[in-house]
């Protein structure tokens, strides 16, 4: 009789991590334009800085369950850095054997846009846009998901990452949950939970691979922080949706990148010294193009953005106008070491109670090295 050892522990858990060091002030010319929602270190007093240092725990301890812990010992806390916290923190529970069906439980990515499914070690630029990022700060929320991708697909999203075709990773073909709607690591704060849907299918046409998506979600948010004597409802409570559209073609060596959404959501209204329920609309486009030399990869590209409207989880849910070029190149020394130099063209309005009439410009040059583990 042939007795079969079940797997120890240590083949069903794996380790994994990558660090982002940042310089962001060389041939700056304006040290008061500033991005809250990018990083810390833009403008005024930044200097080098650890944009993200993630340990990631995972693995499938079981034919159904699987599961993936992620902290980031960078995060910024008011004017503190390298300040632990939590980023994801789930389990993913197959319905049947290939866990094609599978529901997410726990605090992980909201299945709202391409790129803020991206992970940041894949993305190219060294921020996620403005317009779709807006939507759920962090990318992260807590909650429950249902996805669905059948066997082949799953096996497409997983070699668009591995192949180094800067894919979302894999959040199903058709995905649909409920959330808090407060934004990663924030306590619910009404008893409406956020209900988000989407569907996003690649395929390929001869050589070249494609994909299509929609997303949207709809709730009531709750805002975060407001300046005294700002006027707002009596609960604080703002009707929140969205709705998006995604275009990507995979660089094969040519590739673009599209999204763009529109909705309804909390913003500063300066004339009134209120919080209103305003529209916003807001996307980007990004082209790239892939080198290949023996090991190395050097990747060219463009990113235009635009984005009019709140956003929700700053203070007085601040109201924004956002018109940002990019360009930028990335060199993969191999799949450990990476170095992005990226010059940014800006022009961003972000008014709140206490900011007036603040309109900056600039330009500057922005340094990352990447390193993974």
């Amino acid at each position: 009789m042939r007795i079969i050892k079940s797997k120890s522990w240590y083949d069903r858990f794996a380790i994994r991590g990558y660090g982002q060091v940042r310089y962001n002030r060389l041939l700056e010319t304006n040290p008061e334009l500033k991005c809250e929602q990018c990083d810390k270190s833009w403008g005024e007093n930044g200097g080098f800085f650890i944009r993200r240092l993630r340990i990631i725990f995972y693995g499938q301890i079981s034919q159904r369950v699987y599961f993936y812990i992620q902290p980031d010992f960078a995060s910024s806390v008011g004017s503190s850095n390298h300040i632990g916290q939590l980023r994801d923190a789930y389990f993913d529970v197959g319905i049947d054997k290939d866990n094609v069906y599978r529901f997410r439980i726990g605090q992980s990515k909201v299945p709202f846009g391409f790129e803020n499914m991206q992970s940041s070690q894949n993305r190219l630029t060294l921020d996620r846009n403005d317009p779709l990022n807006s939507a759920v700060s962090n990318e992260r929320d807590l909650g429950v998901f249902f996805y669905w991708a059948p066997k082949k697909r799953r096996e497409l999203f997983s070699s668009l990452v591995s192949d180094g075709l800067k894919g979302s990773g894999d959040y199903g073909v058709g995905a649909i949950g409920v959330y808090n709607g407060q934004t990663a690591n924030q306590s619910e704060r009404n008893k409406t939970p956020h209900v988000v849907g989407r569907f996003s299918y690649p395929f390929r046409v001869k050589s070249q691979i494609f994909e299509m998506g929609i997303q949207a979600y709809t709730g009531k948010f709750v805002l975060l922080s407001t300046s005294p004597g700002v006027k707002k409802n009596a609960k604080s409570e703002y009707k929140d949706e969205r709705i998006a559209a995604t275009f990507v073609m995979y660089p094969k060596p040519f590739g673009i990148q599209a999204e763009y959404n529109i909705g309804t959501g909390p913003e500063f209204n300066k004339f009134s010294d209120s919080i209103e329920n305003q529209k916003l609309n807001g996307g980007y486009v990004l082209l790239n193009y892939q080198f290949k030399f023996k090991e190395q990869l050097l990747i060219p590209f463009i990113k235009a953005q635009y984005y009019d409207g709140g956003k929700k989880h700053e203070l007085d849910a601040r109201s924004y106008r956002v018109q940002e070029y990019e360009f930028g190149v990335e060199w993969q020394m191999n799949k450990y070491f990476e170095f992005v130099a990226m010059y940014t063209i800006s022009k961003r309005r972000f008014e709140d109670f206490v900011l007036r009439d603040n309109h900056q410009y600039g330009q500057l040059l922005r340094l990352q090295v990447q390193f993974s583990f």
